[in-house]
């Protein structure tokens, strides 16, 4: 049987993209080589980037003022590259918003940067509920203001852009990126690892507003310098051939055969719809970890059951049905069903059916 792929990482991806993804492991059809073996020095490859960065700009009405860079490292890379950027040797402090797992992970590397301010901080609610604005004091003098658009372990989903227009926003995305239709000009820098709703992992995606790079400091390594990556059109070093090209048969199916980001995120919407109504129609029975209907992730539903005997029953007949990758986040337990763009709306149907049957047994 094959299992139906529900992880919070790797994502399941198009079928259609994998099709091609098999076809190019052995020969890519207008090379005669196999994607593992064409170097990242050929005309070829440097026509996948210049591809891809342009298929983002067309998914995302990405201005002139910002560049697509294709790095390594994932998320957690940019972590460091960030602060080191925007807040070494400045006297200003950085604004962060701790919302959950992730966005909990990368305060400590901007602290060895710089003086950083936690201006909300989730932690002792145990992490089931988002901020709203009346909560929020945002510093008009931060160096940069950062935040994690959606919350992958916790299942919350910022859905308005946060922060003060005259502050540089940051933003992790990396488990919504390309999800929905966002306004680019309202970011400074956009990050996103690919593992999610990309390709698969080995290469992040960084949309960078230029002008942010004309005061880097000059004793960064030429490796964590934005500039030098910019300089060499993403290829400075050997890059993920493979994961970079996967991610552009990614963005020709959002363009060919999902057509745009609004239709990508009505897709979305419906599929999450499905199982939250599973959720708010088992009269208690399952359990949604956010406690703000309005805060639910478009991406990654989280659930708990009443206890864990029944947790362990609803994984293990889950997995007999053929739903994989349902086990919440070691930090947290429960359930978590991750529907990222590939995940079709047939998939969470048969999901949703599981649930309620599960619920009624």
């Amino acid at each position: 049987m094959n299992q139906l792929n529900f992880s919070g990482g790797p994502g399941v991806l198009p079928a259609s993209v994998l099709a091609q993804a098999q076809q190019a492991l052995i020969a890519v059809p207008e090379i005669g080589l196999s994607i593992l073996g064409i170097s990242h020095r050929s005309d070829w490859f440097a026509d996948v980037i210049a591809e891809t960065e342009r298929n983002f700009q067309t998914l995302l009405n990405l201005p002139p003022s910002h560049a697509v860079l294709f790095l390594q490292g994932g998320a957690s890379l940019q972590f460091s590259m960030i602060p080191m950027l925007l807040l070494r040797q400045r006297q200003q402090t950085a604004d962060y918003l701790c919302t959950g797992y992730w966005s909990s992970k990368a305060i400590p590397p901007a602290q060895l940067e710089g003086n950083v301010q936690i201006i909300w901080n989730g932690q002792t609610s145990g992490f089931h509920h988002l901020p709203i604005p009346t909560e929020l004091n945002f510093n008009p003098e931060a160096a940069y203001l950062h935040y994690v658009s959606n919350e992958t372990v916790e299942g919350l989903q910022f859905h308005d852009v946060l922060g003060l227009d005259n502050v540089i926003r940051v933003c992790d995305m990396s488990s919504d990126i390309l999800s929905r239709p966002i306004d680019v000009k309202c970011f400074d820098l956009i990050y996103a690892h690919a593992q999610k709703n990309l390709g698969p992992a080995g290469v992040t995606v960084v949309i960078i507003r230029r002008s942010l790079l004309e005061n880097a400091p000059n004793n960064l390594p030429e490796m964590l310098d934005y500039r030098a990556h910019l300089a060499a059109h993403s290829i400075y070093n050997t890059p993920p051939v493979f994961a970079i090209y996967v991610t552009l048969l990614v963005t020709r199916w959002l363009l060919n055969d999902i057509g745009s980001l609004a239709q990508m995120d009505n897709i979305n919407r419906m599929k999450a719809a499905a199982l939250y109504r599973a959720i708010d129609e088992s009269a208690g029975f399952y359990c949604g970890w956010a406690t703000t209907a309005t805060q639910r992730s478009l991406m990654n539903v989280t659930f708990t059951l009443p206890n864990m005997a029944l947790e362990t029953a609803f994984l293990q007949q889950a997995t007999a049905r053929g739903f994989s990758g349902l086990t919440g986040h070691r930090s947290i337990g429960g359930i978590r069903a991750s529907i990222y763009n590939a995940m079709t709306i047939e998939a969470v149907m048969a999901l949703s059916d599981f649930m309620q049957e599960f619920a009624q047994s």
